[in-house]
C-alpha cells in the first residue's frame, strides 16, 4: 500500500472536527463535502474557479474560499486533499506546519463509512454507473443508504448522500491504490484491464492489487466479479482457490447469475436473468448499451445476495435515469443530437461509441474527443485510434494532462494521424473555441455528436448547441481546424485545457 495512506479503523466523520477540502469543486471532493455537510460536520473548501457544485455546498452551509491562502485554515481541524493536489501545495504545507490532521480523500471517506456495511465498487470501467445502479436498488428497497459516487445520478442531482440505513455505497478508485484503505462488506469488481500503468507498471501488478482489494472484504460478506471479463474471471478463480466467497455474473454459461436474450436498442436494454438455473425474470433499462446491461446485472446479483426484494431491483433499474457524463443527452439543435460521455480508455470508448451508433441510426456519428493523460494516450495510442475510427467524423483536441510534461511527438497531433479515417473526416483543432465551429461545419440534420474524454470537455455541450443553432440560422461557422497534413500553430504544450482547480478526478 502507498505509504501516505492509513487503512480504515475506528475514526469517524465526527472525529474530524471542522474539515477543509483543497480543490473542493471536483466531483469527488464536492461529493465528500456534501456528505459531511448533510451529516452535520462543518466544512470549508478552497477553489480557484467557480464550479457548478459550489452553489449547492454554500446552500448547505459550507464556506468556500475562491483562492488558496494559509488563512483558509483558520479554525480548521482536518485538511483533506486528493491525488491531484501536490504535496507542496501551500495549504498542504501550512496544514503540516500547524500540526493539523491531513487526510487523503479516501481516508476521510473511510472515516465516514465507519460503522456501516460498505458496498465498494471497483474496476477499470463502469464503476460510476454500477455504483449508481446499486444505490438506486438499495433506495428502492427502502434501506436509505449513504453513498459517495464519482458522478451525479441524473435524477438525484447529487453524487453523495448521508442516509440513515446500514449500507454505505462507494466508488473505489484504484488509480493510486487508495481503494486498499477500505474494508468492504461487499466488494464488486466490474472488470480489470490495463490502465494506470504509471502506478502499477504492468497488468500483472494491477491484477494482484485488485486481488489484494478483494481480500479486504469482510469474511461475512462476499465478492462479485464479471465472468465475461478475462481479468474478473482470473480473479474469481484465484479467490475461490483461497476459499473466499465469490459470485459471478455475465452471459458466460458458467456465470452464477447468467444473462440471456440480451437486446440493446436506442430505447434501452432488456435481458433475462437466472441464478443457478432458477429464473429471476426480465430486467429492463431505459438507457442503451450491452455494457449497461452487464453493469446492472451486478446490482441484481448484489440485491439477491443481500436478500433484498427483487421487484425493488427491477423497478429501480427500469427507472434508472443514467449518470451525468455517462451517455448524457445535452440537447438537440438543427436536428442534431448532442451527448456527453466520460469514456477515455479504449475499451469504454468502443462500448460507448457502438451504443451511440445504435442511437444515430441512419445518421452519422461525430466525435469530439479530448484525450485524458499523456501517458495513457502514448501507451494506448493504437487502441484509442481504433476506437475513434468508429466515428464518421472526428474532431480532436489536445490531451488534457495536468502536471504532465509533453515530450516531442506526444499528444493529439500524433494520435490524429494514427486514427484510420480518411484525412477529410478527421481534424485536430488548435483551440477550444474552434471545436464547436468545426462540428457545426461538418454536422448535418440527423447526425449525433458526442463530446468524449477528459473532464473539461463536459463544459462544451452548450457551446456546441449554440454553434449548431447559429449554423441553422445562417451564422458564421468558419472552422478553426487544422487537417493532419499541416502543423498546428499554437497547440498547447503544458497540460491541455484550463479546468477549475480540483475538477479532474484522481482516477486519471
Amino acid at each position: 500500500m502507498t505509504a501516505q495512506f492509513t487503512p480504515a479503523g475506528t475514526l469517524t466523520a465526527e472525529d474530524l472536527g471542522t474539515v477543509h477540502l483543497i480543490g473542493v469543486g471536483g466531483v469527488g471532493m464536492s461529493g465528500l463535502a456534501r456528505l459531511f455537510l448533510t451529516r452535520g460536520v462543518p466544512v470549508s473548501g478552497s477553489e480557484l474557479r467557480e464550479w457548478p457544485s459550489l452553489a449547492g455546498l454554500r446552500a448547505l452551509g459550507g464556506t468556500i474560499h475562491m483562492s488558496h491562502e494559509a488563512s483558509n485554515l483558520d479554525g480548521v481541524d482536518t485538511v483533506v486533499y486528493s491525488s491531484a493536489i501536490p504535496q507542496d501545495h501551500l495549504e498542504m504545507v501550512e496544514a503540516r506546519r500547524r500540526g493539523l490532521r491531513v487526510l487523503h480523500r479516501s481516508e476521510a471517506l473511510a472515516a465516514a463509512m465507519t460503522g456501516r456495511r460498505t458496498v465498494a465498487v471497483a474496476g477499470t470501467h463502469g464503476k460510476t454507473t454500477t455504483t449508481s445502479m446499486i444505490t438506486m436498488v438499495l433506495q428502492q428497497a427502502g434501506t436509505d443508504p449513504s453513498f459517495v459516487i464519482g458522478g451525479e445520478i441524473s435524477e438525484v442531482g447529487s453524487g453523495a448522500h448521508h442516509g440513515t440505513g446500514e449500507y454505505f455505497v462507494v466508488e473505489a478508485d484504484e488509480s493510486d491504490r487508495s481503494f486498499l484503505i477500505y474494508r468492504p462488506y461487499v466488494s464488486i469488481i466490474t472488470n480489470i484491464e490495463a490502465d494506470h500503468l504509471n502506478t502499477y507498471g504492468d497488468l500483472a501488478n494491477l491484477e494482484a492489487t485488485f486481488a489484494e482489494f478483494a481480500r479486504l472484504t469482510d469474511p461475512d460478506g462476499f465478492i462479485i466479479t464479471c465472468a465475461d471479463d478475462a481479468g474478473g474471471r482470473r480473479l474469481a478463480e484465484t479467490l475461490r482457490a483461497e476459499g473466499r466467497r465469490v459470485h459471478t455474473y455475465g452471459e458466460s454459461p458458467d456465470a452464477d447469475l447468467r444473462l440471456t436474450e440480451m437486446v440493446s436498442s436506442a430505447q434501452g436494454v432488456r435481458y433475462l436473468a437466472a441464478i443457478d438455473g432458477t429464473s429471476l425474470g426480465e430486467f429492463r433499462l431505459p438507457v442503451p448499451g450491452r455494457h449497461m446491461g452487464l453493469n446492472s446485472a451486478s446490482a441484481v446479483l448484489a440485491a439477491y445476495l443481500l436478500e433484498l426484494p427483487l421487484p425493488a431491483a427491477e423497478a429501480a433499474l427500469a427507472a434508472f435515469p443514467g449518470v451525468r457524463r455517462r451517455f448524457e443527452r445535452k440537447g438537440v439543435a438543427d436536428d442534431v443530437l448532442v451527448y456527453d460521455e466520460y469514456a477515455y480508455h479504449p475499451t469504454s470508448m468502443t462500448l460507448a461509441l457502438r451504443t451511440l451508433r445504435e442511437v444515430a441510426g441512419d445518421g452519422r456519428l461525430i466525435v469530439v474527443f479530448q484525450p485524458y493523460r499523456l501517458y495513457r494516450t502514448r501507451d494506448l495510442q493504437s487502441e484509442i485510434a481504433e476506437a475513434l475510427a468508429i466515428a464518421d467524423e472526428l474532431v480532436l483536441l489536445e490531451v488534457f494532462g495536468p502536471g504532465e510534461l509533453r515530450q516531442p511527438g506526444e499528444g493529439s497531433a500524433a494520435l490524429v494521424e494514427a486514427v484510420p479515417l480518411p484525412a477529410e473526416h478527421k481534424v485536430f483543432v488548435d483551440s477550444w473555441d474552434a471545436a464547436p465551429l468545426e462540428v457545426a461545419r461538418r454536422a448535418r440534420p440527423g447526425d449525433v455528436v458526442v463530446t468524449m474524454g477528459a473532464p473539461p470537455i463536459s463544459l462544451m455541450g452548450d457551446q456546441l448547441l449554440e454553434a449548431l443553432s447559429a449554423h441553422a440560422a445562417g451564422g458564421s461557422t468558419a472552422g478553426g481546424g487544422v487537417t493532419i497534413e499541416g502543423t498546428v500553430p499554437g497547440a498547447p504544450t503544458g497540460g491541455g485545457a484550463v479546468t477549475p482547480d480540483g475538477a479532474a478526478p484522481a482516477a486519471g
